[in-house]
C-alpha cells in the first residue's frame, strides 16, 4: 500500500467486449495513472460464454474438444492487454478487470503465458467464485423459491432448464489480490463497479464494516467510469456539439480521494468532455433506484452533487454509504430454441394497411405451424415523412420475427432455409403496392437463442477466493457482518410539491429533449430512464411535468401498462424512472428492437410537451 494518502487515479479502459482495443496500452503509455480497470462483460455476453461451456464440456466427454476451450472469454482481451505490459511494469501500473467471463482461470493462464513471453516480472492472480450453478440448482431442490427480480414470479413458472448460473461479487477479492502483491487481477463475473471498488479499498486500505461511505463513493466512482466513454461524452443528449474529434472520445480517469469523493476527467487530447451533464447521464444510466446496491456496499444516490472544476472534470461528492445486502444478484442462463426473423420494405402512403396486408398473407402461408411458434410478431418500423425528400425516407421496414422451440415444425415448416422465408417470400407477388424483399436472407435462416433469468442468491453461499499461483496459495473472502436485509422494490414517488405548470407562462409545443437531456439503460427486461436539466430554474417544472402517469402517457403505443417506479435526485436536477419488465425478457431473447433498453430515452425526448418559452431562449440541447 502506497504510503502518501493521495487519490488514487483509476482509467477505465472498457465498457463492454466491443469498445475499442487501443485502451489499456494508450492509458498505460500515456497517462498517468495507479490502475486500469475494465469492464468486458455483460448478460449477454455471460449468457454466450456460459452455455459455450456447457457445450464444451459435451464435447469435451464426447472426446471431441481436442484443442484449448474457445468462447469462454472475449477473444479479443488479449490484443488489448498485449501491447500495455512494457509500461504496466514499468510505471508500476496495476491491472483489474473482469474479462474472465466463464473460465477465468484459463484467462489468467493465458496472461500469464504472454507476461513470460515478453520477459516481465508481473504477478498474476485471479478471483474465482462466481460460478454458482450448482449451488442454484441445490438450493432450488431444497425448496428455495428465487423470484425473478424482475417480475417477483418464482423460479420454477420460468419454464426452462438452467445450464449456467453466474452471480456478481464485490470488489474485497481485488483489493485482498492486490494487497498480496498481484499486478494484474483477472476477475469473472464481478459487478462493474467492483474492480474500482477494489482497487480504492487496496490503496486508501478501507474496512468493509466501518468505512461506508467511502465505499460506497468508490461504488458511485466505478459506475461512472465502468462503461469508459460514456462519460466523456458517449451517448449524450449534448452530443451535437462534441462533433470535433468524435472520431476519438477519451476514456475516463478518476481520481478517488480517501473520503470517497471522485474527481472525474479523461484522457488529454482526446474528444469528447467530461462536464456534469456526461457525468450525470452515466450516473442515470442502468441505476434501479435511490439505492445502488453491491456486495460491499449500498450507495444512496439521493445526495449526490457535481461540481465542475476546471476543464473536463467533475468532482462527485455526497455519497451515503449503507450496508450491503446480504444478498447478491445472481444470472441464469437457459436455452430458449430457435428465431429467425424477415424484412420486407414497403414505401410511401397507406403503410398501416399495406403491413396488415402482409401479415394476413403470411399468417396464412404459416398456417397451422403458427401453434408451434413461441412467438410471432410484426413490427412495422418507420415513417414516411409528408411529401418524402427521397425515396429512402418514405421506406420503412417490415420485420416478421418468429421463435420455437424445435426448428422444424407441422406441415414442411422449418426454420431452415428454404423454409421460414419461403412462407414469406411466396406472397411476392400477391403483396401490397410498393412492397419489397431485404436482398439478404441470412437472418431468416434459424439460429439458436438463450434466455436470461435474474434473482437473488444469499452472499453466504458464494464461494468468493483470491486465487494466487506464484504463491501457491489461496484466500477465502468472507462475507462482511454488516450486511442487512432491502426489499425487492425500492421507495417510489411523485413530486411532494408539484408546481402550477400555467405559471412559468407562455409555452411552444415541442419534443421534451429540446430542454431535457437524459440516459437509459437495461436490467435483463427491466428499463431505466433518467431525465435532467441544465439551469435550476428548470427543475420543479420537469419533476412537477415528469410524473408516472404523464411517462405512460408519453409511452404511448410502446406503453405497456406494467408498473413504473420513480423517485428524484435533486443535486444533479434529475428524475429517474423504473419501466418494469419493458424489454421482452431482455437482450438474448428479445422480439424488440431496444434489446439494451438504450433507445427509450431518445424516444421520450422526441416527444412533445408544453415547454416554457422562457426556457427555450436559452438555447437547445
Amino acid at each position: 500500500m502506497p504510503s502518501v494518502k493521495r487519490a488514487i487515479r483509476i482509467a477505465g479502459s472498457s465498457g463492454g467486449f466491443s469498445d475499442r482495443q487501443r485502451a489499456i496500452g494508450d492509458l498505460a503509455k500515456n497517462c498517468d495513472v495507479d490502475c486500469i480497470i475494465g469492464d468486458w462483460l455483460s448478460e449477454c455476453t455471460m449468457t454466450l460464454h456460459g452455455a459455450q461451456k456447457q457445450e464444451n464440456e459435451k464435447l469435451r466427454k464426447a472426446g471431441q474438444l481436442t484443442d484449448e476451450p474457445v468462447g469462454l472469454f472475449d477473444p479479443t482481451f488479449m490484443d488489448n492487454l498485449s501491447p500495455a505490459l512494457p509500461y504496466l511494469k514499468s510505471k508500476n501500473i496495476k491491472v483489474a478487470v473482469n474479462a474472465g467471463a466463464s473460465d477465468t482461470e484459463l484467462l489468467a493462464t493465458t496472461v500469464e503465458k504472454e507476461v513470460k513471453r515478453q520477459g516481465l516480472d508481473l504477478k498474476v492472480g485471479w478471483v474465482s467464485g462466481d460460478e454458482v450453478t450448482e449451488t442454484v440448482k441445490r438450493l432450488q431442490a431444497n425448496g428455495e423459491a428465487f423470484p425473478s427480480l424482475m417480475n417477483g414470479k418464482p423460479l420454477s413458472e420460468w419454464g426452462h432448464e438452467i445450464i449456467a448460473a453466474q452471480c456478481y461479487l464485490g470488489g474485497a477479492g481485488v483489493a485482498e489480490a492486490l494487497r498480496q502483491g498481484c499486478d494484474i487481477v483477472i476477475c469473472g463475473r464481478v459487478a462493474d463497479a467492483a474492480t474500482t471498488i477494489g482497487a480504492a479499498m487496496w490503496w486508501h486500505g478501507w474496512d468493509r464494516e466501518t468505512d461506508l461511505d467511502q465505499i460506497a463513493g468508490s461504488l458511485v466512482t466505478g459506475h461512472l467510469i465502468e462503461c469508459s466513454a460514456y462519460v466523456c461524452g458517449g451517448y449524450y443528449s449534448g452530443f451535437k456539439r462534441l462533433m470535433d474529434k468524435c472520431e476519438n472520445i477519451g476514456f475516463p480517469i478518476a481520481e478517488v480521494d480517501a473520503d470517497g469523493s471522485c474527481v472525474i476527467t479523461k484522457e488529454a487530447g482526446t474528444g469528447g468532455e467530461v462536464s456534469v451533464g456526461t457525468v450525470s447521464s452515466q450516473l442515470l444510466y442502468e441505476i434501479q433506484g435511490p439505492l445502488y446496491y453491491g456486495s460491499d456496499v449500498t450507495a444512496n444516490l439521493v445526495g449526490i452533487v457535481m461540481r465542475e472544476i476546471g476543464k473536463d472534470r467533475v468532482q462527485v461528492t455526497g455519497v451515503k454509504g449503507l450496508p450491503a445486502p446480504s444478498t447478491t444478484k445472481v444470472g441464469l442462463t437457459a436455452w430458449g430454441g430457435y428465431q429467425a426473423e424477415f424484412h420486407y420494405h414497403i414505401v410511401g402512403l397507406d403503410l398501416e394497411e399495406k403491413a396488415e396486408w402482409t401479415e394476413r398473407q403470411v399468417r396464412y402461408s404459416i398456417g397451422d405451424a403458427i401453434k408451434d411458434l413461441t412467438c410471432l410478431k410484426f413490427s412495422l418500423n418507420g415513417y414516411s415523412q409528408e411529401n418524402p425528400r427521397n425515396q429512402e425516407v418514405a421506406t420503412v421496414d417490415l420485420r416478421v420475427f418468429v421463435q420455437t422451440k424445435k426448428k422444424a415444425l407441422v406441415d414442411k415448416f422449418t426454420l431452415d432455409v428454404p423454409g421460414f422465408n419461403r412462407w414469406c417470400m411466396e406472397n411476392f407477388l400477391q403483396s401490397c403496392p410498393g412492397a419489397s424483399l431485404d436482398n439478404d436472407q441470412r437472418q431468416s435462416e434459424g439460429k439458436e437463442f438463450f434466455e436470461y433469468y435474474v434473482t437473488l442468491l444469499p452472499q453466504s453461499e458464494v464461494k468468493h477466493r483470491v486465487e494466487l499461483p506464484w504463491m501457491g496459495k489461496s484466500i477465502d473472502i468472507p462475507v462482511q457482518n454488516n450486511v442487512t436485509t432491502y426489499p425487492r422494490d425500492q421507495k417510489s414517488y411523485e413530486c411532494a410539491h408539484p408546481v402550477d405548470l400555467t405559471s412559468y407562462g407562455p409555452t411552444t409545443r415541442g419534443p421534451l429533449g429540446w430542454v431535457v437531456g437524459g440516459r437509459s439503460g437495461d436490467k435483463a427486461s427491466d428499463a431505466n430512464v433518467g431525465f435532467y436539466v441544465r439551469h435550476e430554474d428548470e427543475y420543479d417544472w420537469l419533476r412537477s411535468l415528469l410524473t408516472i402517469d404523464k411517462v405512460h402517457q408519453l409511452l404511448e403505443g410502446s406503453d405497456k401498462g406494467r408498473k413504473i417506479e420513480r423517485f428524484e435526485i435533486p443535486g444533479i436536477r434529475a428524475v429517474h424512472f423504473l419501466i418494469r419488465d419493458h424489454l421482452d425478457r431482455g437482450f438474448n431473447s428479445t422480439s424488440e428492437y431496444d434489446t439494451l433498453g438504450k433507445n427509450v430515452c431518445e424516444y421520450l425526448r422526441a416527444k412533445y410537451v408544453d415547454i416554457p418559452n422562457k426556457f427555450l431562449r436559452r438555447g437547445r440541447f
